[in-house]
């Protein structure tokens, strides 16, 4: 199950970010990709505690990505890490030219 609603949200031309809402790093995350002009259906953010399966989940991204926390960021079908690597490819610029090179932006 858990590998099924993972695989099934992730997509080549989309931002996922699986999180949890109390997660002050989640938070973070959602603060930094809503400045950007996402078009509709291009950002999505998954509640994973929201699902019963939290654990499993959690379980699978460390199958998937090689870490277990979240949150876990996907740009296209890539993780690129949690908040604080998506934080420093803000900095760097890489974030805005990624997000283009998806088709993600308005």
């Amino acid at each position: 199950m858990a590998q099924e609603f993972v695989n099934g949200k992730i997509h080549p031309g989309k931002v996922v970010v699986f999180m949890k809402p109390t997660c002050p790093y989640c938070r973070r995350t959602q603060e930094l990709l809503r400045q950007f002009p996402f078009k509709q259906g291009t950002l999505e953010f998954v509640d994973i505690t929201a699902t019963g399966d939290t654990e499993q989940i959690q379980d699978y991204l460390k199958h998937l990505t090689g870490a277990r926390t979240v949150p876990r960021v996907f740009i296209g079908k890539e993780c690129i890490g949690g908040c604080t690597d998506l934080e420093k490819m803000h900095q760097s610029g890489e974030l805005l030219m990624r997000l283009k090179q998806i088709g993600a932006l308005q």
